[in-house]
């Protein structure tokens, strides 16, 4: 019998539709405005106290709040106004000061089952909802600084194992001056350092009695270092990014030494900023001697106990450069550490050492590049200034018992400073510090515009759609309408699943699947036609109608997706939004367009006698 829906099949679209319409409804429930504070260090806890404080500082700024929410160390409160966010942020940040992180935040409002079904909004693009815009510099002074210093230390034991003895090595801004007692033994390391240093511009000196070579690195080899700072800081930066796992994020350089990262959909700034800006590193050391020189040696406080301090020799046998894996891990009796794999120079660089120092005790500290916020008066008027500070703790100190290589571990952490620290090493460390030049939330004023002529676009297109349709072909125009509904639906519903990235592009996107979705039944309704005016009846017209009209419209939306899979491929940013959101449309619209209009009319004409379709048109 001709145009008779299986059951399974009626089943089928029920399903999709209603997982749909489950896993889309997210959507209708808009987030509140809110602020977010959480301690700058790890494993700090949010006290009664800290919490009554935060309340006093909205309260003396009239500004109103509810939903007050605790979860760990994180404490949420949700604002009455979008407005009301950047006062807030503003008044608790200065009561607090740079102990505490506070950002502003988008808290949800998705219903607690369908959070338990999986279900969440789609994440909008900072054309829409906003998010997070940063400026960072690199500190290149300070980077070729330690470049220098790097040079420095190598100089002196490369000299010693060519047996030229010299009286000292010393740094004068980008320059190095070795001392020599004898003029013949000078000329030698000039040759030496000709021969293995050719980034050197090497110039002698006689001052008093000795014999000074004064060595400059060249300008070409001073941009070869920022440009690699600037290279490697992008490259950690977007692995960083990928931990947080940020949909579409922009890191690009911008000028000689800064980058540029956007951040869209983000509002939580400050998990953003602890984990993008800390320049965190580590440095392997070995524990001083007793009755060491203190020009050899400094001392540190341990992290976890700033009135336990140990001498460390200030020769480093590696840093988390040389770091290609960490992951956090248990040991045996269920205490945190991080596994740590190193490239094959750090590994025999600490193999090299370890051999040499068994029972001595090795120390991990840990290298923090910290922004401190202090206030000047200008103008009369108290104004924040953010310099920055570097930290150095002691985060193990144990004694070596065998000959380390390239694999070993890091204990002494808590469960979440290990998981913080692995995620840092893992990204890569920083080649350069950083700091913060600029730190911007793209407020929700703009998004919001946006947000409204896109919507308004879509539900212009649609009603102009609809309207027509039913004009035009009546009561099967109709059931396209429905179609094309249920089409937004699934289409929305699929982006939510995926976490896709909605933007401006994307609408646009949507408003051509509209198109394209009513195009499609378009073609199989002129099709109906046709076959009624060559003298078919109205069940061979209908089944005739979907099963020529099928190559058509499949030839049509292959070649389209293969243009969107190719735009996603080959482009960036908003193509890519406009890409993804084009692909899925292409999908559900096939399925709308052809298999549930097709069920909803046999629904209605199939299996049974009728002598005439409403689909207007017929002669």
């Amino acid at each position: 019998m001709l145009n008779k829906t299986p059951i399974w099949k009626h089943i089928l679209i029920l399903l999709v539709l209603l997982l749909s319409a489950i896993y889309a409804a997210p959507n209708l429930y808009p987030p509140d405005p809110a602020i977010q504070v959480t301690p700058s260090r790890s494993g700090a806890e949010m006290s009664e106290a800290t919490l009554q404080r935060i309340r006093s500082a909205l309260n003396n700024r009239d500004i109103e709040f509810f939903g007050e929410e605790v979860n760990g160390s994180t404490a949420l409160f949700r604002l009455k106004q979008t407005a009301s966010q950047l006062p807030a942020k503003a008044a608790v940040q200065r009561l607090l000061g740079d102990e505490f992180v506070v950002a502003l935040n988008l808290a949800p409002t998705t219903p607690e089952w369908l959070l338990n079904l999986g279900a969440g909004p789609m994440t909008l693009g900072l054309d829409l909802s906003g998010g997070v815009h940063f400026l960072m510099e690199v500190d290149m002074e300070d980077y070729l600084s330690g470049k220098f210093k790097n040079y420095r230390d190598e100089l002196r034991t490369r000299l010693r194992e060519e047996g030229l003895k010299y009286r000292r090595i010393q740094t004068e801004g980008s320059n190095l001056r070795i001392s020599f007692r004898d003029a013949a033994v000078r000329d030698e390391a000039s040759s030496f350092i000709s021969s293995n240093y050719n980034e050197f511009i090497r110039r002698s000196e006689d001052k008093d009695e000795y014999f000074d070579l004064v060595l400059q690195v060249t300008e070409q080899q001073v941009k070869s270092f920022e440009d690699y700072a600037i290279k490697q800081n992008l490259t950690t930066i977007r692995n960083r990014v990928n931990e947080l796992g940020v949909a579409e994020p922009l890191v690009q350089r911008q000028g000689r030494n800064r980058i540029v990262v956007e951040l869209p959909g983000v509002q939580d700034t400050a998990e953003a900023k602890k984990i993008l800006g800390k320049a965190a590193n580590l440095e392997f050391r070995l524990e001083a001697k007793p009755g060491a020189s203190r020009f050899q040696t400094d001392e540190y406080p341990f992290r976890n106990d700033e009135f336990r301090t140990a001498r460390l020799q200030k020769t480093v046998i590696t840093t988390g450069d040389s770091v290609t894996n960490a992951q956090p891990s248990f040991d045996e009796n269920g205490f945190p550490q991080v596994n740590i794999d190193l490239d094959a120079k750090g590994g025999a660089r600490m193999k090299q050492v370890t051999r040499k120092n068994i029972k001595r005790r090795m120390a991990v500290l840990f290298v923090e590049r910290k922004p401190k916020t202090t206030y000047e008066l200008v103008d009369g008027v108290e104004t924040p200034k953010t310099i920055q500070v570097v930290e150095k703790s002691i985060i193990s100190l144990a004694t070596i018992q065998s000959t380390l290589g390239s694999s070993f571990r890091i204990t002494g952490l808590e469960s979440a400073e290990a998981s913080e620290l692995a995620l840092l090493l893992r990204a890569g460390a920083l080649a350069a510090p950083m700091f913060f030049v600029e730190e911007r939330t793209v407020g929700p004023s703009l998004g919001q515009e946006n947000i409204e002529m896109g919507v308004n676009s879509v539900l212009a297109g649609l009603a102009l759609v609809l309207v027509a349709m039913v004009v035009f072909y009546r009561l099967f125009g109709m059931v396209a309408n429905i179609a094309l509904l249920a089409n937004l639906v699934i289409l929305v519903a699929m982006m939510s699943i995926i976490g896709a990235t909605l933007t401006l592009p994307g609408i646009a996107g949507i408003v051509l699947t509209v198109g394209m979705a009513v195009d499609a039944n378009v073609l199989i309704f002129s099709r109906i036609r046709e076959e009624l005016l060559a003298g078919r009846s109205p069940q061979q017209a209908i089944h005739e109608g979907y099963d020529r009209a099928f190559v058509t419209i499949l030839d049509a939306n292959l070649t389209t997706l293969l243009v969107a899979v190719i735009l996603f491929a080959a482009g960036t940013g908003p193509v890519k939004g406009f890409a993804v959101t084009l692909s899925f449309g292409i999908i559900t619209s096939m399925f709308t367009a052809i298999v549930l209009t097709r069920a909803i009319i046999n629904a209605i004409y199939g299996g049974r006698r009728i002598d005439s379709l409403s689909i207007g048109g017929q002669a």
